[in-house]
Order: C-alpha cells, then sequence, then structure tokens
C-alpha cells in the first residue's frame, strides 16, 4: 500500500514524481522519501522510548526525571544547532549537568508546602467568662485539631484584631451580591462560612466567587488583616481545608488564610456550640436565596448581631514552609532569514512534563507507580525534537524566526507557558503564532482535533489546503482492478491506533469539540498510462485526516497562555483513550506512522507561516462549550473512562477502599444508572454526582457482561 499524498503549491509540483516511484521497489522508495525529510518514525520511537522510560519516573515537575527530561530535550537543541533562547540562564543546579545554562528557562515552582514550628492562634474574650481582674480570657486553639492554615496562606502575624462575621465571604459584581457591602472589616478579621449561597451546586451562581483564592482576595480588598474560613464538616479532620495543599498558579494569598473547626468558629462567635452554628448558617442560606433590591448580607447580619462579635479578638501566626525545586522550560532558536521578517516569531511548543508517580491529577486507583506519560506528553514532546531537525534543515527557506519550547509545569496548571509569555525569548507584540502539540501518538482512523482555528482568520483556509491530498489506485497490468491505498494508513501503509476524539476528560479538555470538517478542492482525478495504453494508476482528491475543528483559543493546555496575550494559537491533539493520566500509558501503544503524519501536517501550517508576507489576523474565537465540574463534596473512588460513550459509563477502575468497592463495584463495569439518574456518558455521570449527599444510600446499576446489577452505595467526604 501507498499513502495518501498532501498537496498543495509545492506538493502538487511533486505528483509525477510521486507517480512514478510507485513503480520502484520499497527500498528506494523509502530512500527517496528520507532523502526529502519527512519525519523520521524510527527517531520519534527513540525519542518516547527515552522520555517514557522508567528512569525519568514519570517526569513530575520539580523531580530529578523531570530534570533529565530537560537535559535530554537541550541537549537535542545544541546537536541540531539551535541557539540557545534565554539570555542569563543558568543549568540546574542538582544532578549530573551535561550541558551549561542558555536553553534552559528557570522559573519559580513550589513542590509543596509544610508546616513551620511558628503556627499559633489565640481567642481573647470579654464576657462573662472574663478573669476577676478585668483581663480578657484566652483560649489558645491548636493547630491541627482546633485550626489549620491554607496552603496558600502567607506566613504573617496579627495580632489582637476583632472579629467580623462577613456571611459566605462572597463579592460578586456580576450577580450584584457583596457579602462586604456596609462591614468594617479594614484591619480586622473577617470570618466567613465555607461554600456559597448556592450550597453544594457546582453550577451555581457564584461558584467561581465562592472558590477559596477569590474569597481570600475579597477579604483583602476589603482590608481584612486575615480570613477564617469556618470548616463544614463537623468532624473537623474530615474537611477539605485541612488538606495542606499548594497549587503554583496563583502564589500565596497576600494575607493569612486559615480554616477553623465548626466548634471553634462557634466559640469566637460566642454561641453555645454547633447547633446554634448551624441555624445561624440555614438563616444566611435561605436569606441569600431570595429577592433583594439591593442586596446587603452585612445589614442583615447586624440584625443577627453576628456582623461584629462584641469583645472577640483574635491572635493569629502562621508559618508555612514553601519546599522549592528546580523547574525550566527548555527553549532553541532557529533563527530567520528575511532581513525584514525574521524579527517576527514562530513559537512552536510542546509540554515535556508529567505526573511522576501519581498523586494529584492521576486516575490511577493508588499513588506509587510510575505513570510514564508516552502520549502525555513524550509524543507531542518527540514531535518537537523532531520539526527543529527538519527545520534546522531546510534553514535557507525559514523567513521568520522560529522559537521551539518545551514548557515544564503544565500538568500543574500551565506555569511554564504562563512564565514564558510574561518572560519571552523575543517579544510577544512580534510573536504571530504559537503552535502547541499535545498528546499526538494515538491517531487512529485518521480522525485528528485541531484547536484555535477562530483565533485567526487565515486559520481555516490554511489548514483545508494542507489537509487536501490524493488518494492512489495502482493497477500495474492495467487489468482495471487496480489496488487503492487506504487514506487512513501510517506512513508505512500500517493501520493506525488511535484513542476517541471528541472526548472530555477530568483534568482537560483537549480543544476536541467537533465544530466542523473540511472538505478537500475538487480537483480533477490524474491518470497515468502504460505502454499499452490502458491506466495503470490514478489519484483521486482525498483528505488527509478527519478533521474535528474547534474555535476555541483557550483550553488546558500551554496554548491558552499565548492567547490569553491575543496571539493566534493551533492545537493539535489526536484525542483522549483509557490509559489517560495511568501507569499504562507507555511507549509500546504510540502510533509513530501516525504521528509523523500529524507532524508533516504541522509542518505544512508552519511552512504557511513562513510564506505568508502577512502575519495571521489575530481574532477572538467564539468559546466553546465547557465540561469543567467544581466543587463536589462526596467521594466515591471510581475511575471513570474518558472515551466516548453513549450507552453507560465505563469504569477503568475502582480505588482500594473506596465507597465504590466496599459497594461491589469492579474495573469494567458501565454505570447506566446513579441516584435515580440515568447515566449514558460522563456527563450524566458528573450531574447525578453533584446531587448525591455523603452518609446517605444511593442505588447503582451496572452492566458487567450480560449482568444487569443493581447495587447500593454511600458516598464518602471529599478531602
Amino acid at each position: 500500500m501507498f499513502p495518501t499524498i498532501s498537496t498543495g503549491s509545492r506538493r502538487k509540483l511533486l505528483l509525477p514524481l510521486v507517480a512514478l516511484s510507485l513503480f520502484a521497489c520499497a527500498a528506494v522508495a523509502q530512500q527517496r522519501a528520507a532523502d526529502r525529510g519527512v519525519p523520521d518514525v524510527e527517531r520519534l520511537r527513540a525519542h518516547v522510548n527515552y522520555l517514557a522510560s522508567d528512569k525519568l519516573e514519570g517526569r513530575r515537575t520539580g523531580t530529578p526525571g523531570a530534570e533529565e527530561a530537560a537535559r535530554y530535550v537541550a541537549e537535542e537543541f545544541q546537536r541540531l544547532g539551535l541557539a540557545p533562547g534565554v539570555e542569563n540562564s543558568i543549568a540546574f543546579q542538582s544532578g549530573p549537568s551535561r550541558i551549561g545554562g542558555g536553553y534552559f528557562q528557570m522559573f519559580p515552582y513550589v513542590a509543596g508546602v509544610e508546616l513551620g514550628k511558628g503556627n499559633a492562634m489565640t481567642l481573647a474574650t470579654r464576657d462573662a467568662g472574663a478573669t476577676p481582674t478585668g483581663a480578657p480570657a484566652t483560649l489558645d486553639l491548636r493547630v491541627g485539631d482546633d485550626w489549620m492554615p491554607l496552603g496558600f496562606s502567607a506566613s504573617a502575624r496579627v495580632e489582637n484584631a476583632p472579629v467580623v462575621f462577613v456571611g459566605y465571604g462572597v463579592n460578586d459584581a456580576e450577580q450584584n451580591y457583596d457579602d462586604y457591602k456596609g462591614a468594617d472589616v479594614k484591619d480586622r478579621v473577617a470570618l466567613a462560612l465555607s461554600g456559597t449561597p448556592d450550597g453544594d451546586n457546582p453550577h451555581g451562581r457564584f461558584t467561581r466567587a465562592g472558590e477559596l483564592r477569590f474569597k481570600a482576595a475579597a477579604a483583602r480588598a476589603a482590608g481584612a488583616k486575615a480570613l477564617v474560613v469556618i470548616a463544614g464538616e463537623d468532624n473537623f479532620k474530615d474537611d477539605k481545608l485541612t488538606a495542606l495543599k499548594y497549587d503554583n498558579a496563583g502564589g500565596d494569598a497576600g494575607l493569612p488564610v486559615v480554616a477553623a473547626s465548626r466548634q471553634a468558629a462557634a466559640k469566637i462567635l460566642g454561641m453555645g456550640g454547633v447547633a446554634q452554628l448551624a441555624e445561624v448558617e440555614k438563616a444566611v442560606r435561605e436569606w441569600a436565596g431570595t429577592t433583594h433590591t439591593e442586596p446587603n448580607a452585612g445589614d442583615w447580619l447586624m440584625r443577627l448581631k453576628l456582623r461584629a462579635p462584641e469583645g472577640v479578638a483574635l491572635t493569629v501566626t502562621t508559618d508555612i514552609v514553601r519546599k522549592n525545586a528546580p523547574a525550566a522550560n527548555v527553549v532553541g532558536v532557529l533563527e530567520g532569514s528575511d532581513p525584514k521578517l525574521k524579527a517576527e516569531v514562530i513559537v512552536v511548543g510542546a509540554h515535556y512534563d508529567h505526573l511522576g508517580r501519581g498523586g494529584e491529577g492521576s486516575l490511577a486507583p493508588r499513588e506509587g507507580e510510575i505513570h510514564h506519560g508516552a502520549d502525555d506528553n513524550a509524543s507531542g514532546t518527540a514531535g518537537l525534537l523532531e520539526l527543529a531537525r527538519l527545520f534546522s534543515q531546510e534553514r535557507q527557506m525559514l523567513r521568520r524566526t522560529v522559537v521551539f519550547v518545551a514548557f515544564g509545569g503544565e500538568e500543574e496548571g500551565l506555569i511554564g507557558s504562563s512564565y514564558y509569555v510574561q518572560h519571552p525569548a523575543r517579544p510577544l507584540e512580534q510573536t504571530v503564532a504559537m503552535i502547541n502539540m499535545d498528546m499526538v501518538g494515538r491517531l487512529k482512523d485518521g480522525a485528528l482535533t485541531v484547536g484555535g482555528v477562530g483565533t485567526a482568520q487565515e486559520w481555516r483556509e490554511w489548514i483545508k489546503r494542507a489537509n487536501e491530498g490524493y488518494k492512489i489506485s495502482v493497477d500495474p497490468m492495467g487489468t482495471g482492478a487496480g489496488a487503492q491505498s487506504n487514506a487512513n494508513t501510517g506512513g508505512d501503509g500500517s493501520t493506525e491506533r488511535q484513542g476517541p476524539t471528541n472526548t472530555p476528560d477530568s483534568k482537560r479538555e483537549k480543544n476536541s469539540t467537533p465544530t466542523a470538517a473540511n472538505t478537500a478542492g475538487a480537483s480533477a482525478p490524474i491518470r497515468i498510462t502504460g505502454s499499452n495504453g490502458r491506466t495503470v494508476a490514478t489519484t483521486t482528491p482525498a483528505e488527509l485526516f478527519t478533521l474535528r475543528l474547534n474555535e476555541d483559543g483557550y483550553g488546558p493546555s500551554d496554548h491558552s497562555s499565548f492567547y490569553a496575550k491575543r496571539i493566534p494559537v493551533l492545537f493539535f491533539f489526536t484525542g483522549a483513550h483509557e490509559d489517560y493520566h495511568k501507569p499504562s500509558d507507555t511507549a509500546d501503544k504510540i502510533n509513530y506512522e501516525g504521528e509523523a503524519r500529524v507532524l508533516q501536517f504541522v509542518r505544512e501550517i508552519v511552512s504557511d507561516l513562513q510564506a505568508s508576507d502577512r502575519r495571521p489576523t489575530f481574532a477572538v474565537a467564539k468559546q466553546e462549550a465547557n465540561s469543567r465540574s467544581t466543587g463536589f463534596r462526596v467521594y466515591l473512588g471510581t475511575i471513570p473512562s474518558y472515551a466516548d460513550s453513549s450507552d453507560g459509563l465505563k469504569l477503568d477502575g475502582v480505588r482500594e477502599g473506596s465507597p465504590a468497592e466496599k459497594a461491589g463495584l469492579k474495573a469494567g463495569d458501565k454505570v447506566v444508572k446513579l441516584a435515580g439518574r440515568d447515566v449514558r456518558n460522563v456527563y450524566d455521570y458528573t450531574q447525578a454526582l453533584s446531587e448525591m449527599k455523603a452518609g446517605q444510600e444511593y442505588e447503582v446499576e451496572v452492566l458487567r457482561g450480560d449482568q444487569r446489577l443493581t447495587l447500593k452505595i454511600t458516598p464518602g467526604v471529599r478531602k
């Protein structure tokens, strides 16, 4: 078999040569392909095998495995002759340094946090329980039992500050709702309920404003010295607020932010116990849910005499120790050749980090196993290196400068790319486009997702042209019974493997919603005749890929950082699969021939960027539907498959000791009904999950083989 041949102004000139090559032996054909500088399957295989090997232990940012991956990329850039892209760069300070600075763009990264030795909280009151001398009664609250700093809290001391109760501590201008309106919290401690007026509804009006980081920002903007959030669980250690976690996306909050147990909060508010606190919570929620001409929780709470508990003050000392770790982007540059256009930049990127041995972000039942990340995103990193090799061989054709970036910290929230756009190798105003590859190693049936097509006016036309090709039918004897090539085979004619496209996943939606499919140009078939006058080969127009085009420039991968800076972006993705974010995402499952085809497609787009005298015209893209779910308080311990589904949600696994395991659920079960709601896909499942309550028993119906089973499940509290 022969692959579909791509077209375009340059490609069409090669068609007669391609037709003649049909009659050459396979070895000669392969040599000619190599001479044309096509993506090399064996090079891709070697890159992925190393990056996804046990030696690199999953490449979690801040670990030695990620450092080694960064060094590997830098050494390849150096070997290919790419110039170092970072001024005043330094090498990693730990481990064997085989290459100096210049390629490494170090960025701040906190691998985790822990409690320091100075955490303390004291409650002082002037009431009937005060001392006979008139001095305030004091109560030392114990860290871990009565209160706990949040991972993003600032380390600071607030001394003898009055306390102001602020309802939910929500300030949402879009909803015309402000718990701080009419309240004087300047230089005081703001005391807030956890959650929002919408309760546990993950799709409620206040979902964003109710997030802890936004609550902290609202408190700081109002002038508060600290924010204390009341736990929602009666058993403080069961509350998710007690988990000392840190996200690198926003730094610390700029003020102490702590969680208080319900028992401690009742004492701060001068209540007899948590039962009275529950009554207040109910009353606040009911009030917030009503219609007001001018919502003002402050005025209403003053009528409850809770706004500023008289004679109550807190002294709070927070001591959070952040554990820093080395982290870097790897940047290499191919300088453009055009005297004018070389000042303009095309960024080609892929992230090299993954999930290490599991934990945060993993879909595996337990921590400890190496998450190899062959598709996510050793495949994209290998593609980056292969494109760098190909373009380094044709420097004279590069009118614009190409900056190749292997990003770190993507899995933790696009940390590396966010840092890059703040500290670019070349000025952002001269960056004409960003091309991103994330999970490009599982091509199947020729289905390829391209995101960001709405971010530049020119993208659709260029994508359409790059996808035009020919299907070749060969009949050497001119018998009329020619064998057709398969438009969906790999570069060597082998059948491709891939995961399903247009599939959401828990951590990232790879911009895979199909919004349009392009069609090949209507060119007439080309026939080649033999000496007997009969047709021995025929080429007919055909698409190289079944494209799923997505307008949006935002999405959970590194192109989002560039689109936020009004730079046109394109994002390439071959689809989600059952090995996503699991140890089983291994190098042997990559479709290397298919990835080579994807890279050739990307190469054509970059070539069009180089050929155009004008930079792409930035456009604000249409926002795509988002399946993001947040804030579920219940825990089942199921590990859903995020492949396409319309007849139930398949479970890839069940966590040990979880409510799901206790209920009898097993890997391979297909959930068709949960808590009285029919389940056809992951969206139905998460909707049902959002309505469940911890400690309450529900029915779950599953298909196991040809059996339909009804089981009982009791959700636990999500921490």
